[in-house]
């Protein structure tokens, strides 16, 4: 016994270090960036029409991806959750998309798809998406939908079967089960989805600049921006809006935790 309670001791001293490692891995990554800082060029750099135009597009269209996302995500994750239907493994699968193809190659993808005929005709007749703000949040769109959705599924798989069987035995429909108990027991769950999914769109690269392009004042966003400055090897420059964007994410994450710890409290 005082063998296991041995190993158990050090199992834990071993998973708060490995814990404390990644930890001063990420701190050191952005610790390392005050070697280039530059304070009067932050301040000019944050105030610059183009650096706030960037903040502007990149947090409306997140929010925006956000906010369609979660539209998709909440019956899809029902639908995966509670329900046995026809082609439900393979849609899960395919959730994966977005952690198995590169953000980059789903930008190709939906490049590849405007230059075919279906696709131009679309854009022809309907909305243009190549080059323009549109572009973005479809391209942020295809890259986190997925993720949602798993996240809220994940959320509604820890409410046990049996609260909605309760609720359905006295009298409510399956709608109504799923507005009286589904939803309220997995909106923490919703919740922390939407801030990961807003963080994810707010932080995307690589599928909007394949389909968004890199226009100043038009289609760029802060990690686009950020990429314009490191190739134009402005390093201060870089640095500056790397803060700007780290700053904006990290703090989102931080109030939905305090939130979803409130939640938890008045529950």
């Amino acid at each position: 016994m005082k063998r296991w309670s041995r190993i158990a001791v050090t199992f834990i001293k071993f998973s708060i270090a490995v814990a404390f490692a990644v930890f001063i891995l990420y701190i050191g990554l952005i610790l390392s960036l005050l070697y280039f800082w530059d304070g009067a060029l932050f301040i000019e750099t944050l105030c610059s029409d183009r650096t706030l135009f960037s903040i502007k597009i990149s947090m409306l269209t997140a929010t925006t991806v956000t906010f369609l996302s979660l539209l998709f995500a909440v019956p899809s994750a029902y639908a995966l959750s509670r329900l046995d239907f026809v082609g439900k493994h393979l849609i899960d699968t395919l959730l994966e998309l977005p952690m198995v193809v590169s953000p980059a190659a789903l930008g190709a993808m939906l490049l590849i798809f405007f230059n075919n005929p279906i696709g131009v005709w679309i854009q022809n007749s309907y909305m243009q998406f190549v080059f323009t703000i549109s572009g973005i949040i479809l391209a942020q769109f295809v890259t986190t939908v997925g993720i949602a959705t798993r996240l809220v599924k994940a959320a509604m798989d820890e409410i046990p079967y049996r609260y909605e069987d309760v609720a359905r035995s006295l009298g409510a429909s399956p709608l109504e089960a799923f507005f009286t108990i589904t939803l309220p027991l997995s909106k923490n769950g919703i919740l922390a989805a939407g801030a990961l999914t807003w963080a994810k769109a707010i932080g995307e690269f690589g599928a909007t600049i394949t389909i968004g392009g890199s226009m100043a004042m038009k289609t760029e966003t802060l990690p686009v921006a950020i990429f314009m400055r490191l190739s134009s090897a402005d390093i201060e420059g870089t640095v500056a809006l790397i803060f700007v964007l780290t700053g904006i994410g990290l703090s989102m994450l931080s109030g939905v935790r305090l939130l979803t710890k409130l939640g938890h409290r008045y529950d």
